[in-house]
């Protein structure tokens, strides 16, 4: 700065402004702006000054200090504010870069409140049924075989059947075997097992011939006099039998039942004029083997549920047969043209 007191202008010693004071330190001079706007350089003096000032300024640790001449730009404050001291009792502070690295350390162990898992163990296989298999049944309703003829004829023996023996499996067998059962505290099915057959056999004989094929279970009727001559089909209503006949003796006999008196069958002389092994009525969808047609609709034949249910029962006017064997022996026999009598 000049120093207006000292009447000095700043232009050097050979200047007109008269003496400077005693021990003052001549200023710039007031073309010293101008030189540093311009690149001058300054004097020696003002480099050591300014030399002096940077190494202030570094001894302290503050901020270089701006330049003379710009002292009007007010120095630029730090405006953050020191970092407070961390409470102890605030929250943690977050984490760093370096405690964000995924952490390597082993997973923690399992509470030792939680249950560990029972250990699986493979279920045993289940043991087999030491109970014995249910015997194999051999016979039951609705079989037909020579079999079936055997256990009717030794059930019959001792008591439990009262009818000849037809060879049919039918609800009057069954039954039949069930009161057999009954009495010799066996499963009572109705049905003919091994077990049932086997004590059957040990409680009877071997049946005879006349015992499996007995000549009717009802007396044959004295025969009608138009059925001494020829071969004859000799059907009686009032005994319920049939007996063929081949000039006037008889050669089989066997039951027979008839219609109801609402389809009767029809009496008289006729023929048999069509035979059919394995008829099936187109009328009543019913089968008819061993078919003898003699009246229109109306023939002998064999009958599945004469042989199961007997006389319970009644035909749509045909003459029913309850024997197979015999009527499968009498229709080998029969030849078209042969006499039929149905008499009362």
């Amino acid at each position: 700065m000049t120093d207006t007191h000292s009447g000095w202008d700043g232009r050097g010693a050979g200047g007109t402004g008269g003496t400077r004071a005693s021990g003052a330190i001549p200023g710039p001079g007031p073309d010293t702006a101008a030189e540093r706007c311009a690149g001058g350089k300054p004097r020696g003096r003002r480099v050591a000054a300014a030399s002096l000032v940077a190494l202030a300024a570094l001894a302290t640790g503050c901020e270089p200090g701006t330049a003379e001449g710009a002292q009007d730009v007010p120095p630029v404050r730090a405006t953050q504010a020191a970092a407070p001291t961390p409470s102890p009792f605030l929250t943690a502070p977050a984490p760093s870069a370096e405690d964000a690295k995924p952490s390597t350390a082993p997973p923690p162990s399992p509470s030792a409140s939680t249950p560990a898992p029972a250990p699986t163990t493979a279920r045993p296989a289940p043991e087999p049924s030491t109970a014995p298999p249910p015997p194999r049944v051999l016979m039951r309703t609705g079989s037909e075989s020579e079999r079936v003829r055997e256990l009717q004829a030794r059930l019959r023996q001792i008591g439990h059947f009262g009818r000849n023996p037809t060879g049919y499996y039918g609800s009057v067998t069954a039954d039949s075997v069930r009161s057999f059962q009954a009495k010799r505290r066996l499963p009572v099915t109705g049905s003919t097992d091994a077990v049932t057959w086997q004590r059957l056999l040990a409680m009877t004989r071997v049946p005879t011939a006349a015992e499996l094929d007995p000549p009717t279970e009802r007396p044959v009727a004295a025969p009608d006099e138009r059925c001494l001559k020829g071969r004859v089909l000799c059907i009686s209503k009032k005994s319920r039998t049939l007996a063929w006949m081949n000039d006037g003796k008889v050669v089989s006999a066997m039951d027979v039942r008839f219609g109801s008196e609402y389809t009767p069958t029809r009496e008289g002389v006729f023929e048999v004029f069509w035979k059919s092994r394995d008829h099936v009525s187109t009328l009543y969808d019913t089968p008819m083997p061993y078919a003898l047609f003699f009246s229109g609709g109306q023939a002998v034949h064999y009958s599945a549920d004469f042989a199961a249910n007997g006389y319970g029962g009644a035909s749509h006017g045909c003459v029913n047969v309850r024997d197979k064997k015999k009527v499968a022996a009498l229709f080998d026999q029969v030849k078209n043209g042969d006499k039929v009598v149905v008499s009362w």
